[in-house]
């Protein structure tokens, strides 16, 4: 049988980095192309034992239905972290627990956007994201986005002509170049929105993973009427697996995003809210998320270190201050099909999966000359030879 998809969904296609995983099940391939946690960051011990106190304790509350809204404690709990760092206002913002930040971020543009509404987002940005928006059928336009954030000017001009409904920015170590946005441009974005009436949705899943100095304030603080959506997550510093996200906006807002939540999977699971809860409680926050910084310090120097000790140097890449991606660039006059040659080749030939930064592009037809490296999820072993490995395929591609 032919099926006829709706004209929501027939454009989109799979997404690059779920295909290039297909590769990394092979256990011989060096797999730098996912975006999950490292694993030896991730809490199971403490994890475990709140789950069998959490199952021992209140089953008839885990196993059963929730509030949409979220689970109270977990709502409460999260608006007391946010407001302490001057995200959440009590006067007017709301928050909300989601499947995820992916969630989040998926129904903040179903609530807002008609078909044909503009959406700006960084160029290059989350794939995850930008299929989400597609599927709105919204007018889907790239800012340049530059080491210290997006293009201001560039910003501006897209603002300037007509239409744009949210601008979806990802500020701290950028998926997927690493990179952070300067508080001066933060300020500038900010300002142009509001002068321009559209909303921005400030994606921020890697917050709590920056290695030195002092974090760079939320877009959100500078938020004095709603105009600021936020959403996080608890994927990057507890499990991935047990998603629990969350959106902190306009009480309007948040109640819209309640109801299409209604529709999509009535609440998030309750087992994952209450341990969530649970971790909060128990633990300290501070002193679990220096532990985080540590062992992703030490991964990042030593992927940097390995790729400046083996690439061509005709790559560049970003050096970021924190989140899991690095972002690399082949030499100027490589076209993309080279660029995707040599991706294709360092997982097929080489048995080292890469994401091809087209991945990651707002249009089909963009061009690229970049790709993604995660050095969170590998272990020290496989990053020294998965860099060994693809230092030697630049090498014969571009010259030393």
């Amino acid at each position: 049988m032919e099926f006829k998809f709706s004209e929501k969904v027939s454009h989109l296609q799979a997404s690059a980095i779920r295909e290039i995983l297909k590769y990394s099940a092979d256990p011989q391939v060096i797999s730098f192309a996912a975006g999950s946690p490292a694993p030896e960051a991730l809490p199971a011990k403490e994890l475990e034992e709140l789950s069998k106190e959490l199952l021992s304790e209140e089953p008839s509350v885990a196993f059963q239905y929730g509030l949409t809204e979220g689970y109270t404690p977990l709502r409460d709990e999260v608006k007391k972290i946010l407001k302490d760092r001057g995200v959440f206002n009590p006067e007017y913002d709301e928050v909300i627990i989601t499947s995820g930040a992916q969630q989040a971020n998926e129904l903040s543009a179903k609530v807002l956007c008609n078909e044909g509404d503009v959406i700006l987002a960084e160029k290059p940005s989350f794939i995850g994201s930008l299929n989400a928006f597609k599927s709105y059928r919204v007018d889907l336009k790239g800012v340049t986005l530059e080491t210290d954030g997006v293009n201001i000017a560039e910003l501006e001009e897209k603002l300037k002509e007509g239409g744009v409904k949210l601008v979806y920015l990802i500020p701290n170590f950028q998926n997927p170049t690493g990179n952070t946005m300067s508080w001066e441009k933060r300020k500038a974005a900010f300002e142009l929105c509001k002068k321009y009436g559209a909303v921005i949705l400030e994606d921020n899943p890697y917050a709590d993973l920056h290695l030195a100095g002092e974090d760079v304030k939320s877009i959100k603080t500078l938020d004095t009427e709603g105009s600021v959506i936020y959403s996080g997550t608890f994927s990057k510093i507890l499990s991935p697996g047990i998603r629990v996200g969350y959106v902190c906006a306009h009480k309007d807002i948040v109640q819209k995003i309640v109801v299409c939540k209604q529709v999509a999977d009535v609440h998030s699971t309750m087992w994952s809210q209450m341990l969530a809860y649970r971790f909060l409680k128990k633990y300290d926050l501070d002193e679990h998320l220096a532990k985080l910084r540590r062992v992703y310090e030490h991964k990042t120097n030593l992927m940097l270190s390995e790729i400046d000790k083996n690439f061509s140097s005709k790559i560049t890449h970003t050096n970021p201050q924190g989140g899991l991606f690095i972002w690399c660039t082949l030499p100027e006059g490589v076209t993309t099909q080279q660029m995707v040659d040599f991706c294709t080749t360092a997982v097929k030939d080489y048995k080292v999966a890469i994401v091809p930064g087209t991945a990651f592009n707002i249009n089909d037809d963009d061009e690229s000359r970049s790709f993604r490296m995660n050095f969170s999820t590998p272990t020290d072993e496989n990053i020294i030879k998965g860099c060994e490995i693809l230092g030697k395929l630049s090498k014969e591609m571009f010259g030393e």
